[in-house]
C-alpha cells in the first residue's frame, strides 16, 4: 500500500504556475490538484459555519465577510440546506437582539 502525497492548497493561479515551469496549465492542475476528499471536507465546514452564523442572526452579506466568501454563496448555501430539511431558525436570543453566543456581538434584527 502506497502512501498518498499531502498536497496543499494552491495560492497562485495553475496558469502562472504552467509560465513559471514551462508545463501546461492542465499539467499543473493534475500534478498538484485538491484531493476530492479534502475539498469536500473543506465545503462541509463551511457550509456547516454558514449555517450556524445563519442561526445567529446574522445576514447573508455579513456571513460572507466573515468567512470571506461572495454572498451568492451564502445564499446558494442557505437554500441547499433548507431543500436538505436542515433546521434554519434563529436562536432565541438571537431573535431578539442580544448578544450573539459565539462572538459576543450585538446582534439586532430589522
Amino acid at each position: 500500500m502506497t502512501q498518498q502525497p499531502h498536497r496543499e492548497r494552491r495560492t497562485v493561479t495553475a496558469r502562472e504556475l504552467a509560465n513559471r515551469f514551462g508545463v501546461s496549465p492542465r499539467t499543473v492542475v493534475r500534478m498538484v490538484a485538491e484531493e476530492r476528499t479534502a475539498y469536500e471536507d473543506r465545503s462541509r465546514q463551511r457550509r456547516d459555519q454558514i449555517v450556524e452564523l445563519h442561526r445567529q442572526g446574522l445576514k447573508g452579506y455579513e456571513i460572507a465577510r466573515e468567512l470571506s466568501v461572495s454572498a451568492g454563496l451564502v445564499s446558494t448555501r442557505l437554500k441547499e440546506a433548507r431543500s436538505a430539511g436542515i433546521d434554519l431558525t434563529p436562536y432565541p436570543a438571537a431573535a431578539e437582539g442580544d448578544i450573539s453566543p459565539a462572538s459576543g456581538r450585538r446582534e439586532t434584527r430589522r
